[in-house]
């Protein structure tokens, strides 16, 4: 079943850099931008979290709280936050739990080879957890002005 428009936040819980254990449904009261990405320290996955590193504020402004998701080690998302300063957690899926609970691993093609991966997506709840933009093949340039300008919508 694939999330939609409306729906409530996955009932999970998650392994974040700074919690053991998050349970998603708790994140409540303020609006969530859950961005998913291939890979820690990769061309395009970085630029991606120095952008919503650099937004963090206005983010932080418009009550809006931002996760990033991979299927990294907690290890390896440590030290991307660290490298690069990120303000905001990431979560580890390596089991791919919240992964296949977006919809967002798919087959992907590099150099003619198939493997399953994680398709760049970002996802937009409200204050009360329910799902009210979803981003879907997210181009990384001008991305985030987009998902700030969409949770600056919200009401």
């Amino acid at each position: 079943m694939t999330i939609a428009i409306g729906d409530q936040i996955p009932d999970l819980t998650v392994k974040t850099t700074q919690n053991e254990a998050l349970e998603l449904r708790n994140l409540k009261g303020k609006a969530l931008v859950l961005y998913f990405y291939p890979k820690d320290n990769t061309p395009g996955c970085t630029t991606q979290g120095q952008a919503f590193r650099d937004a963090y504020p206005q983010f932080q402004t418009a009550n809006a709280e931002i996760l990033g998701v991979s299927r990294e080690s907690i290890r390896s998302h440590q030290n991307f936050i660290n490298k690069h300063e990120f303000p905001f957690d990431l979560i580890s899926d390596p089991d791919e739990e919240l992964c296949n609970a977006m919809d967002v691993i798919k087959e992907k093609n590099m150099y003619g080879r198939k493997y399953m991966g994680i398709v760049r997506s970002t996802f937009i709840f409200d204050k009360d957890g329910k799902l009210r933009h979803e981003i879907r093949n997210v181009k990384v340039k001008g991305h985030v002005d987009e998902v700030l300008a969409l949770v600056e919508s919200l009401d």
